[in-house]
């Protein structure tokens, strides 16, 4: 999830997919993930669910009737020269048009989203949310900080979204990687450690304490979502808590034996549309308000038949734009592997350090914004 790929860069895609995961083999401290050689219980947690509603029935209505989705009329400012802030550089100002640009010719093509529940939480607010694990630093904004400094970044950088688009109703996330890959196979050759109950716990109480929402991600090594998603069902029949996926780190269809980032893992669209059923099916028997599953992508061979994936009224996809790099990468990533292949909601990933790392400031919530489809989840590691 730490990468990118661009068609027209190739020599730069090498230096910049040096995957981020193994603290065993990445000499990067930013990469996402440690994958440190150890095995943590698979301790479970019951947890009375909670009762949440975000907004009634007729503002959901109405935040969905103004949403700047595929049939809504384009503002000229959108697309007519857009411009980064002062310090950014022409590539990446070019960049940045053309993805406008190409968001505008999507949007009237964009698939219209299966009909509004009661409780959908897209399109009528938006996701702001922290992703990592709390026992690495290496892995995100959720290891690297002690507990009380990350809540207050969090607050802090909720609020520059709120202050950029008051219209859209922002709501603080914690995003923890639940299924975590391995740099080695453990006992049963998974290449995965799942997370144990009081970690799981323990996340879900930050959510709960800024009134947010738990995203459990899955990074299933040569695991399956079949042998993963089922344990943590227990977690998601509660309305707050929702799911993530990883492509990246799914190699199922890769040689047996090849080690999570060695190669960049590959789903597709029947892995994704699997959870969205199993997710599908929790909503409709305890009686949830729907549920988002968010699938992270920087390469198109990461999810091939993205086309293929079929979103329901209880399940609402968002494909995050997960690259990490400089502004005309990460601009030119969304364009290339998330505006040209259409699901249904969009995300966009901002990395505190990798997209610094060569002296670029990291992209404001303005400048993100402007992008077409404006992103609705939008994930900080």
């Amino acid at each position: 999830m730490d990468m990118m790929s661009l068609k027209r860069s190739s020599s730069l895609l090498v230096l910049l997919v040096g995957t981020a995961a193994l603290a065993a083999c990445s000499a990067n401290p930013d990469m996402k993930a440690a994958l440190p050689r150890s095995s943590a219980s698979t301790d479970t947690a019951t947890g009375e669910v909670a009762k949440t509603s975000r907004t009634d029935p007729a503002t959901e209505t109405a935040a969905a009737a103004k949403w700047a989705g595929p049939h809504a009329p384009i503002p000229a400012a959108d697309t007519a020269h857009p411009h980064l802030d002062s310090d950014r550089n022409s590539h990446d100002n070019t960049s940045y048009a053309s993805a406008i640009r190409a968001g505008a010719r999507a949007l009237p093509k964009w698939p219209a989203p299966p009909s509004l529940l009661a409780g959908s939480l897209l399109p009528a607010h938006r996701i702001v949310a922290f992703y990592g694990n709390p026992h690495s630093k290496k892995m995100g904004v959720l290891g690297e900080y002690p507990e009380q400094q990350m809540l207050g970044m969090l607050d802090k950088t909720v609020a520059e979204w709120r202050k950029a688009d008051p219209a859209t109703p922002v709501i603080p996330a914690i995003h923890l990687v639940t299924v975590v890959a391995q740099g080695d196979p453990g006992a049963d050759g998974g290449w995965r450690r799942r997370e144990n109950s009081q970690t799981i716990e323990q996340a879900y109480n930050w959510a709960k304490s800024r009134d947010g929402l738990l995203f459990l991600d899955i990074q299933a090594g040569h695991s399956t979502l079949q042998q993963e998603l089922p344990l943590l069902l227990k977690y998601l029949q509660r309305p707050d808590v929702h799911l993530g996926i990883d492509p990246e780190f799914y190699m199922h269809y890769k040689r047996e034996g090849v080690r999570p980032s060695a190669k960049v893992g590959q789903m597709m669209a029947s892995d994704v549309n699997y959870c969205i059923q199993t997710l599908d099916k929790l909503v409709q028997e305890y009686h949830l308000p729907p549920k988002i599953l968010v699938v992270h992508r920087f390469r198109a061979d990461m999810v091939p038949d993205a086309e293929d994936i079929r979103p329901t009224p209880r399940v609402q996809v968002v494909m995050d734009m997960d690259g990490w790099g400089q502004p005309w990468l990460k601009f030119d990533s969304y364009r290339d592997y998330i505006v040209a292949h259409p699901v249904e909601f969009t995300g966009f990933k901002l990395f505190f350090h990798n997209d610094t790392r060569k002296g670029d400031a990291l992209l404001t919530p303005d400048e993100v914004l402007r992008l077409l489809p404006k992103p609705l989840y939008i994930q900080y590691q």
